[in-house]
């Protein structure tokens, strides 16, 4: 699976397992749970972690910028302007102009303002964003956010942090089939085992944060997520055998006493 790579606008991923950094103890155990996981991706909250103060203690200084792609979030944003001053931030900080695109709409369940993501997505893109969008699972959606040049999009398995797994496994399976970009199945795993069946359904990488963080054992959950997704990825790419009501010999009789 070395050559198995994820290529997005242009960058190449080695690994499909993305990772947060947020709720975890301090900043070692973040790095050792990155580290573990072996993501070259990872996305830190511009809104609520010190990346631009280079003169206090800075999560950048536990993660080496030539080992991973940092990609921003907007984590927190409820409206269009907080999500696009917050990437116009990172991007000034020379974080990056990767962003993973969030706008929230409501703070019980922080499923997406759509509207206001759609909107955002515009004006980010026109700026020279490369702007990868978080989501719910509505195929339609998905397909406005690829048409406005999102080069991926990453739709919810679930509400964030709830650990539920994937609920709507159809859109998923529809958005899989109809947008000719990578997606990236974002929020809602629980355990390795969610996961596994996302990258077997199709998905091109998933990305989680409170499923390492909020695990009784992080650095073992880290571990145990990079293998669910290298084994649901070579799941999908070999192909499962179909499904049937009945038994089927696992050896011919052809032949048999």
């Amino acid at each position: 699976m070395s050559d198995d790579r994820l290529t997005i606008a242009g960058r190449e991923f080695r690994s499909r397992l993305w990772v947060g950094t947020g709720k975890y103890k301090d900043f070692v155990e973040t790095k050792k749970a990155i580290e573990t996981s072996g993501a070259d991706v990872v996305t830190v909250a511009v809104r609520r972690v010190n990346i631009t103060d280079r003169n206090s203690e800075n999560l950048l200084d536990y993660l080496d910028p030539k080992q991973y792609t940092i990609l921003p979030n907007t984590a927190g944003c409820y409206t269009v302007e907080d999500a696009v001053r917050y990437s116009r931030l990172a991007r000034a900080a020379g974080v990056s102009d990767l962003v993973k695109l969030e706008v929230i709409g409501d703070e019980r369940t922080l499923f997406p303002d759509t509207a206001g993501l759609i909107e955002a997505a515009k004006i980010l893109i026109k700026e020279g964003f490369v702007v990868l969008p978080y989501t719910n699972d509505d195929p339609i959606v998905a397909q406005k956010l690829v048409d406005i040049g999102c080069p991926a999009v990453m739709p919810l398995a679930a509400p964030i942090g709830s650990g539920l797994g994937i609920r709507n496994p159809y859109n998923l399976k529809i958005i899989l089939e109809t947008v000719n970009v990578p997606v990236i199945v974002d929020a809602g795993v629980g355990t390795a085992s969610d996961a596994a069946l996302a990258m077997e359904y199709g998905a091109d990488a998933v990305l989680m944060n409170t499923a390492i963080a909020g695990a009784r054992e992080p650095i073992a959950m880290a571990e145990a997520m990079k293998y669910a997704v290298e084994a649901g990825r070579l799941a999908y790419k070999a192909g499962r055998i179909p499904r049937k009501l009945y038994a089927t010999a696992s050896s011919p009789i052809e032949g048999m006493l």
